[in-house]
């Protein structure tokens, strides 16, 4: 990991402009929602202006070329949404598809929005389960939309079960920040080919259970944990059926507000309040122990360093934020008894605030009341931060290396 940096008042000449667009972007958008700043030609040009689509460069679905069976989960317009409960809805099982077999099943979450806005962190859950963490983009006064599709066939076993729906999108509107995000929340259930038959297939190879390790309902905020310093653990609780045999981690990051460039940061010899560096980890650990950790890609969000830079392509991550997997599998000779076991996040270095939780996928043995497996081998080492500063006055260089080893094996 690489940081060149240098502190604020001596910002180079590029971030130095962008910074100050930033603040003239910020300023006209709020005059334009005076209506008495406009020309009347003005007007008439911003009526006649098409709506602007939004969208991030991903690699497309593979989908099968069979006709979806789809129907919409969730229609909601989020206002002023900021402290509230989510917007919860009942979601029922895919009965009334023709077919019951399917080989992809696609998430889709289209918005529409006009006025002025921040960009909105925003989180889907179906059971406690998150399906999608993503970002809203910062519209315009003549309007924007995006479509964010992602492949859910992993969370197979989820979907084939009556669950509660959950969306969280904590939004402000004021006279100045007017944008309300009109949300259309559908789902696609693409059925297997007819030559798959009654083969195991592609809709075979997924989890037999997924568990939610995250906040319970009710609540006032997303179903994330938020870890807001460096010595802040959160954690969860669950049991694992005795007959599991394979068992993966899939863990949901994002990090805001103090953190939310975190990769900018200035050790704390060089920052006044303290910024803790350039290096953060999402460390897990099971029943106190160390199983994994996460060195997060730096996505920037649709507000980032200018908005001007996110229209209308944002950036990598910014629409569909990543998880990670931890193979959790080695360790599951340890939890295989039936008691109650967990599983906690911290974030080393970490700043307000991060937003965490995670899914865990459990692959069972129906064959067997119960399996048994050992812990043969596990080894992880503290992460070594070795950092080199060159300075001159108030200009230079950071270098910040990190290593760090890990092997388990059961």
């Amino acid at each position: 990991m690489h940081h060149s940096t240098t502190p604020m008042m001596a910002l180079p000449l590029f971030l130095s402009s962008l910074f100050l667009l930033n603040y003239t972007t910020l300023s006209t958008a709020a005059n334009i929602n005076k209506k008495t700043h406009f020309r009347p030609e003005l007007k008439s040009e911003l009526a006649e202006t098409p709506v602007t689509t939004f969208f991030e460069v991903t690699k497309p679905i593979q989908v099968p070329r069979t006709k979806p069976c789809s129907y919409l989960l969730l229609q909601h317009d989020f206002g002023y949404t900021y402290g509230l409960p989510p917007v919860l809805a009942n979601y029922t099982t895919p009965s009334h598809c023709p077919c019951q077999k399917f080989a992809k099943i696609v998430l889709q979450w289209e918005v529409t929005c006009n006025g002025t806005q921040f960009d909105r962190i925003f989180g889907v859950w179906l059971g406690g389960v998150e399906l999608l963490r993503s970002c809203t983009a910062e519209p315009i006064t003549t309007g924007i939309v995006w479509t964010v599709k992602k492949d859910i066939t992993r969370y197979y076993s989820l979907l084939m079960n009556n669950q509660t729906l959950a969306v969280y999108l904590g939004n402000i509107v004021t006279s100045i920040y007017t944008g309300v995000y009109h949300v259309n929340l559908t789902v696609h259930f693409y059925p297997a080919k007819a030559n798959l038959g009654n083969s195991v297939g592609e809709y075979g190879s997924w989890a037999d259970l997924i568990s939610p390790i995250s906040r319970n309902l009710p609540l006032n905020d997303g179903l994330w944990f938020e870890i807001k310093n460096s010595t802040d653990i959160e954690s969860k609780k669950f049991i694992i059926p005795q007959n599991a045999y394979r068992a993966v981690l899939e863990v949901y990051v994002s990090f805001h507000e103090k953190d939310e460039f975190w990769y900018t940061n200035l050790p704390n010899d060089l920052s006044n309040p303290p910024q803790n560096g350039a290096f953060r980890e999402v460390v897990v650990t099971l029943d106190g122990v160390e199983v994994g950790a996460i060195w997060p890609f730096t996505v920037i969000y649709t507000g980032g360093f200018n908005p001007l830079l996110w229209r209308p392509i944002t950036g990598i991550g910014s629409f569909y934020l990543p998880s990670y997997d931890i193979e959790v599998t080695p360790f599951l000779g340890t939890i295989l008894d039936g008691k109650t076991h967990e599983f906690a996040f911290s974030v080393t270095n970490a700043l307000n605030v991060w937003f965490i939780d995670a899914n865990l996928h459990v692959w069972l043995d129906k064959k067997s009341v119960k399996t048994k497996g050992q812990l043969l081998k596990h080894y992880i080492s503290p992460a070594v931060v070795s950092l080199i500063s060159n300075f001159t006055g108030i200009n230079g260089n950071i270098l910040t290396t990190v290593n760090k080893s890990a092997s388990s094996v059961g």
